[in-house]
């Protein structure tokens, strides 16, 4: 059975909780009982039911809002992303598996090569299943097989030097190499864990109670968007988010700290900034985007920076530059620049939350 999910209006914010246990009334009676949480999680095939008929749906539509940390190592910071643009699923009842097939690009930095432009395509089959606890819903896609790629094409290396490698009969190493960064993410599966606070997602398997590690302590009923550290190198820019405001009176949320040097933040709505993203991913020059910020402030290293964005609806990112190509910072220049030396080391946490 084939069944494509496509990208839906969003609407409010409904706890996750509510909406599972919404389902389950249609199986049992007593809603938030114990005893149902033990029914759901003692039943493989009720929860693969559960999953393919009100789970599965929502999987493209969620990936395609938002983006993919990239990590030269699992557990380090974040060095570039992934943007999904194109996305459908499969379901298989007989093996209860997913099929997700997905597109898009992103780009990364690495010693050799400074920043580098991609696009890929990939379908990898997971298992997903998921398990209720008291507070929190546990979602998780377990790698199965690559299905077919990840078909990894480079759009443009910083480095010339690095571009030339990558062309030459020698390039597969290079290709190798960057398509790792990609399969790595792919391989790992996925854990989302939901609560009525947000959902909180992690490269890998995290089983209950544990959550993903994030820098910033988020604990007074917001949604969480996003609560990493991402490492910014010298001439380079980080694209954070999306971030959507779904209705008025929400608010954007930053707590931001920062080692290294000052750099600009900058948040613009999604639409032109994407088509400016992906135009640097293929090799055009760093240069302002087209459209003038809707905020903007410069962001010194030290003590922790709290800003509350009041928005209008719709989706936003937060470009933050460590460059002379926009913004008023101008960062300093050192012998190291070259091969990751002047990094702007940023810990921020974006919430939604109420006015």
């Amino acid at each position: 059975m084939t069944t494509a999910a496509r990208p839906v209006r969003s609407g409010p914010i409904f706890p996750i909780r509510l909406r599972v246990l919404g389902l389950v009334l249609l199986v049992f009676v007593g809603v938030g009982c114990p005893c149902v949480r033990g029914a759901v999680n003692a039943s493989p095939g009720l929860r693969w039911w559960l999953f393919s008929k009100f789970g599965a749906e929502k999987m493209c539509p969620e990936m395609l809002k938002r983006s993919a940390a990239l990590k030269l190592d699992p557990n380090g910071n974040t060095v570039g992303r992934f943007f999904p643009t194109r996305c459908f699923h499969e379901l298989n009842d007989a093996t209860r598996t997913m099929t997700l097939h997905f597109g898009g690009s992103g780009f990364a930095w690495t010693p050799l090569a400074g920043r580098v432009g991609f696009s890929t395509d990939a379908s990898i089959e997971y298992r997903p299943d998921f398990r209720m606890t008291e507070k929190a819903v546990y979602v998780w896609a377990r790698y199965q097989r690559t299905v077919q790629g990840p078909d990894f094409k480079v759009g443009s290396v910083e480095n010339k030097l690095a571009d030339w490698t990558a062309k030459s009969p020698a390039g597969y190493l290079f290709n190798t190499f960057a398509n790792q960064i990609v399969s790595s993410q792919l391989a790992s599966g996925f854990t989302v864990v939901h609560t009525d606070d947000g959902d909180e997602f992690s490269v890998g398997i995290l089983d209950p109670p544990a959550r993903p590690k994030r820098p910033f302590d988020t604990d007074d009923g917001s949604y969480v968007f996003a609560n990493e550290t991402t490492e910014i190198r010298y001439n380079q820019f980080d694209y954070l988010g999306p971030f959507e405001i779904v209705k008025k009176k929400q608010v954007l949320r930053l707590r931001m700290k920062l080692s290294g040097p000052p750099v600009d933040v900058m948040v613009f709505p999604r639409g032109p900034i994407d088509t400016w993203r992906e135009g640097i991913q293929m090799g055009v020059r760093l240069a302002p985007p087209p459209i003038p910020p809707v905020r903007a402030f410069p962001l010194q290293p030290g003590g922790e920076l709290k800003q509350k964005l009041a928005l209008p609806p719709g989706q936003y990112v937060i470009v933050v530059d460590n460059s002379h190509s926009m913004g008023v910072v101008n960062p300093p220049w050192s012998p190291l620049s070259a091969v990751g030396g002047s990094a702007a080391v940023l810990s921020y946490a974006a919430e939604l939350t109420e006015d």
